[in-house]
């Protein structure tokens, strides 16, 4: 794979692009069985749309376990992968079905260890940011204002510190740098450039503050036209793009597919119980072949 053979000098400890080439366009199966191994700390982003479902599915398809899963909010994707045992430990801020309640398979899981036991660090939506950027700028961590007056602070990784020019005290997180970052976007060029649009995420950084990088899209198109306020990001950081139409289904890509409410109001049920969740994911993910 073109991307995946990109060459790097280790430089301050983490490694740098000297000479870069573009993402290659390959189909979904072969792009995850390349980029994502058993034991990976994966970060699946997208911020209410673009979440990247198709990859997900291929996650599951493939038989990936041990994986850290990393992600802003956790919700339906995250419960299926959590569900189906791949999850080791989860990394996450806010955890439910959005205007619904609780990730039954992730309450499950943490309750009752089915269908095994994880981990959970919990973060702030901020604290969860400035970590993604952190590690895209390479840095070991991000400074913010949080932190204070919650419970965060007894539960997860966290320190103050003082700011050496003010005196103000700050909250210092740990940089997250996932092994492999997947983004569903709305369309790349055939050179594996790479535009999304809409309500803004941390996609940009996930993928800078990553080792490997999988984004699948809506389209192809032979040249990217920038929109205002759009992302862009260039295919020398990108390792592969695969091409997956619907591939944030039942969430949306904004301009091009719709948010399906209905499902995320069914999954409450789907997912309460363990064979209706595991019929289920026999039957719409492992008995379906990629999108792509």
């Amino acid at each position: 794979m073109r991307g995946g053979a990109r060459i790097r000098r280790l430089f301050g400890g983490r490694a740098c692009v000297l000479i870069a080439n573009m993402a290659e366009i390959v189909p979904l199966r072969e792009a995850v069985a390349e980029l994502v191994r058993d034991g990976d700390a994966v970060a699946l982003e997208g911020f209410t749309h673009l979440i990247p479902f198709a990859a997900g599915h291929e996650l599951i398809r493939q038989g990936r376990s041990e994986l850290e899963l990393i992600r802003m909010t956790p919700d339906i994707l995250y419960d299926q992968l959590i569900g189906v045992g791949a999850c080791r430990r989860l990394v996450f801020s806010y955890g439910g079905n959005p205007g619904v309640g609780s990730l039954h398979r992730f309450r499950d899981a943490i309750e009752n260890g089915w269908p095994r036991a994880i981990e959970i660090e919990e973060h702030s939506h901020a604290g969860m940011a400035n970590r993604y950027a952190a590690g895209a700028a390479h840095l070991p961590c991000g400074l913010l204002r949080g932190y204070r007056g919650t419970d965060l602070v007894a539960h997860t990784r966290v320190a103050f510190i003082q700011c050496p020019f003010t005196g103000e005290e700050l909250a210092v997180v740990p940089a997250l740098a996932p092994d492999v970052t997947v983004i569903h976007a709305q369309e790349a060029d055939r050179d594996g450039n790479v535009q999304l649009w809409g309500i803004p995420g941390v996609q940009k950084e996930a993928v800078l503050a990553a080792d490997r990088v999988l984004v699948t899209v809506e389209r192809i198109v032979d040249r990217i036209e920038p929109r205002p306020g759009g992302v862009l990001i260039p295919g020398w950081v990108i390792d592969a793009v695969a091409l997956a139409p619907g591939g944030s289904q039942p969430s949306y890509s904004l301009d091009i597919t719709e948010r399906d409410n209905d499902f995320y109001m069914r999954w409450d049920a789907i997912s309460r119980d363990r064979d209706a969740f595991t019929s289920w994911i026999d039957t719409h993910v492992r008995g379906k072949t990629a999108v792509a």
